[in-house]
């Protein structure tokens, strides 16, 4: 059996995983607070397993409320090294229809400063590379994981991460057409973000369920739709993750294992022990 850790984090519409073996229900502490959920541990083909709702059980959570950093945090305390990521999003683009999936590769933030999307502050500053925010090699797999479960797949292409939990205004739909965006969702870009400065691998399979607002041969989004879509999308995204395990090498030959290696600027006379101890777990080797 592999000694790799393989996280999933579940979005609307995956709350489960079936295929577990030898599978343990955790409840993780953070510096942080509470995680989303317990973590689902187990084995699939072989492959260890950590799983999260992101929205919790029942889908209790908005996106602003997840506790990412908790989230995050207790991935890498269960010895997570790579995150697949699965979210529900809308289409920006005509060729990007609901049911087909996207693994994108940038971001436009439009999140509104509401969620921590760091772990520094407080006392201690560090700038993470953030210029290509997912990993490419982990990214390949799932494209290649897609195409194999017979998925229609599109590689690459900008994620515009909003708020919510409102569904944009026609205005806005257009807007980020504009930009050249292909899909837009309220979740990976945190995600994202705090995978980076943990120095965990972070790849998405984003399931395309509606065409936002602004396609004028299609209604407007609504939920009763999304959950349509959402029903068939999860179905695929399961395959693609069984796919994918068995193909995620056991060694990681890519830089997001060292990211934080020269991103931290605070003076380590000036960290204090308090500091250190909340973040041993992410940073520790570094401090």
């Amino acid at each position: 059996m592999s000694t790799t850790s393989i996280g999933v984090i579940g979005g609307s519409g995956l709350y489960e995983m079936e295929g577990l073996e030898d599978v343990n229900h955790v409840t993780v502490t953070t510096p942080f607070g509470a995680p989303s959920d317990e973590f689902i541990t187990g084995v699939l083909n072989g492959v260890r397993m950590v799983f999260l709702p992101r929205h919790g059980r029942g889908h209790r959570l908005l996106p602003s409320e997840v506790n990412y950093r908790a989230n995050i945090h207790g991935m890498k305390q269960l010895g997570v090294e790579q995150i697949i990521s699965v979210s529900a999003v809308g289409s920006l683009k005509e060729a990007i229809a609901p049911g087909h999936i996207v693994i994108p590769d940038q971001f436009i933030d439009r999140t509104k400063g509401i969620r921590k999307d760091t772990f520094f502050g407080d006392g201690i500053v560090a700038h993470a590379g953030f210029a290509d925010p997912v990993c490419h090699l982990l990214s390949d797999v799932l494209y290649s994981a897609a195409i194999n479960a017979g998925a229609t797949v599109h590689k690459g292409g900008t994620y515009i991460c909003m708020e919510g939990p409102a569904f944009s205004t026609r205005a806005e739909s257009f807007s980020y057409l504009g930009l050249g965006a292909s899909v837009i969702g309220m979740t990976n870009l945190t995600e994202a973000k705090l995978a980076r400065e943990a120095e965990i691998c972070y790849g998405i399979i984003a399931l395309s369920t509606d065409y936002d607002c602004w396609h004028d041969s299609h209604e407007d989004v609504t939920v009763e739709a999304i959950i349509q879509i959402i029903h068939q999308n999860v179905a695929m995204a399961k395959n693609i993750i069984r796919q994918a395990v068995a193909s995620i090498a056991t060694e990681r030959s890519c830089s997001c294992g060292s990211n934080m290696q020269h991103a931290i600027i605070t003076d380590r006379a000036a960290i204090t022990d308090d500091v250190k101890q909340r973040l041993d777990v992410i940073a520790g080797r570094y401090l």
